[in-house]
């Protein structure tokens, strides 16, 4: 547990002070008491009973004064809490060749436009992460309700080497499913895998564990991938679109550039960059998906209306000086009416 304004809790210094003052309180008023010759028919008729009445709404209050002065230090704790929302996840090219200006200014702005536009468009209970590959993929923002902090991290994108597309889609799986790994054997490691005579028993048990559901059932998220689809490094886009399509999640593909393409020139070399249009239909309709050429990018909000908000437990830090605050009140009311119902008087 920690304090929001932990110097507060010094305050609780005052309530042995306050329990010493009632002790001390009650003993002079018994020794004022001792003066009276009834005293002892007094206590002989009222019991041992009648001495915890007494003195319990008094230690209520003060347990009541204690929890209120512990909440003004503003305590906050760990816990799981259940969270209704949807989650997306946007997954943007910044390779080379995104540099490219067959789509005006260039297909890098392109792409950040149309993310730009979606998120414009989204309601704030949505979460969005932000991944961006080239080379390899970085998960640059985690999913968020603060899509100021996704704009921003737009904003930002540099351009590198190289264009790992299924990395980006590994990368936005493992932001979805944080407690999955997701990994892509090359096809030599795949081919001995399929001939090994026996799989062990620790990794069977992982897959039984891990079932397939049908693509696109899973409902509470998505991943948009913004790219011009050529894939030059990393591993096959279409089996990390595969492992996507097992877990139900959408992979919605957002061209950026033209067939045509365009000649990038360089230090002593030149090549020609074309937007890869089947690759991306093939990535979304095996996750059961669509395509979507940039110049639609207003169209992407056509993705959020499929998505529905799905119940799960998170973790997180949360203040609770309000349940804490609840507490106290209770034990204040509690000490409250039973001096009432008892003695015909508030503490």
């Amino acid at each position: 547990m920690t304090f929001l304004w932990p110097a507060a809790l010094w305050f609780l210094a005052g309530v042995p002070l306050l329990s010493a003052l009632y002790v001390w309180l009650m003993r002079r008023k018994r020794k004022t008491a001792l003066r009276y010759s009834n005293l002892a028919m007094v206590k002989a008729a009222l019991g041992e009973g009648h001495k915890l009445r007494r003195h319990l709404p008094p230690a209520l209050f003060l347990l009541a004064l204690a929890a209120m002065l512990f909440a003004l230090a503003r305590p906050a704790a760990v816990i799981t809490l259940p969270s209704q929302h949807e989650t997306v996840v946007l997954a943007i090219d910044v390779s080379g060749s995104m540099r490219a200006d067959d789509v005006k200014p260039t297909r890098l702005a392109a792409a950040q436009a149309a993310a730009r536009a979606f998120i414009k468009d989204t309601p704030s209970s949505t979460r969005i992460g932000l991944v961006t590959f080239a080379g390899s993929a970085a998960l640059v923002q985690p999913p968020t309700h603060n899509h100021e902090d996704v704009l921003a991290a737009i904003d930002q994108l540099q351009l590198q080497n190289a264009t790992a597309i299924g990395s980006g889609i590994l990368t936005s799986l493992k932001a979805l499913f944080p407690d999955q790994d997701f990994e892509v054997k090359p096809p030599r490691l795949q081919s001995a895998a399929a001939g090994a005579s026996a799989t062990p028993l620790g990794q069977a048990k992982k897959d039984e564990a891990r079932k397939s559901v049908a693509p696109g059932s899973y409902s509470a998220a998505a991943i948009i991938l913004l790219t011009d689809g050529q894939t030059t490094s990393g591993p096959d886009p279409v089996d990390a679109a595969r492992l996507a399509a097992e877990r139900g999640v959408r992979v919605f593909t957002v061209g950026v550039g033209t067939p045509d393409g365009q000649i990038l020139t360089g230090e002593g070399w030149s090549i020609r960059v074309r937007l890869d249009e089947d690759a991306l239909k093939a990535i979304a309709d095996l996750t059961r998906a669509d395509y979507y050429f940039a110049g639609n990018a207003l169209d992407l909000k056509k993705i959020y209306e499929g998505l529905k908000s799905r119940l799960v437990l998170e973790k997180k830090q949360t203040e609770i000086t309000a349940l804490v605050t609840g507490f106290a009140a209770m034990l204040a009311l509690a000490a409250a009416m039973l001096s009432f119902f008892w003695f015909n008087r508030l503490l």
